[in-house]
């Protein structure tokens, strides 16, 4: 029987990074916690990196997970903003790195076709996608929240199904 593995999912961002942890045992997939990380605007960069840190590092010794997922940047404008939520998810998996954590990365396409089946879907499918795998009443607030719990299915799906292919590779190797 497989063990329960918790997966901490992240949405990275420098004003608001996003964080959900589920609770993954087989097919099964348990909320644990979701939420943000926000740091006041009027605040210097290094301070709201220092800030991001204390909290990730926070939240990964009371939750314990056994692995993280980080999505991935996208910009095709704003190269300020870009370099800035850069320098964000470069802090994110120092503290990461930093637990002993395994940490995986997703793009947005590969999430939203984990979740939905699709790669192009909208804001409203990936949230109303995740409200129903993980059995919520309502679509985890902020959005941001639920971007990372997407991205921590996204991971809790793709690492079974890498499971399940290396149990097979064992068993057939076995059987030679």
């Amino acid at each position: 029987m497989e063990q329960p593995r918790r997966v901490l999912g992240l949405d990275p961002g420098t004003a608001i990074t996003g964080y959900g942890i589920v609770c993954a045992e087989g097919q099964s997939l348990t909320p644990v916690i979701h939420g943000v990380i926000t740091t006041p605007a009027g605040l210097a960069l290094p301070l709201r990196l220092q800030q991001l840190y204390g909290e990730l590092c926070e939240l990964i010794h009371t939750y314990q997970p056994s692995a993280a997922a980080v999505e991935e940047l996208y910009f095709a404008r704003n190269a300020r903003t870009a370099l800035a939520v850069g320098q964000a998810r470069g802090v994110i998996l120092l503290a990461l790195a930093e637990a002993g954590l395994d940490i995986f990365s997703y793009t947005p396409l590969q999430v939203k076709k984990a979740i939905t089946g699709y790669g192009r879907a909208d804001k409203e499918q990936m949230q109303q996608m995740v409200r129903l795998l993980l059995s919520l009443e309502a679509i985890p607030q902020p959005d941001d929240a639920a971007d990372a719990l997407a991205v921590a299915i996204c991971h809790a799906h793709s690492s079974a199904v890498s499971a399940r292919l290396a149990r097979l590779d064992a068993e057939e190797e076995g059987r030679r």
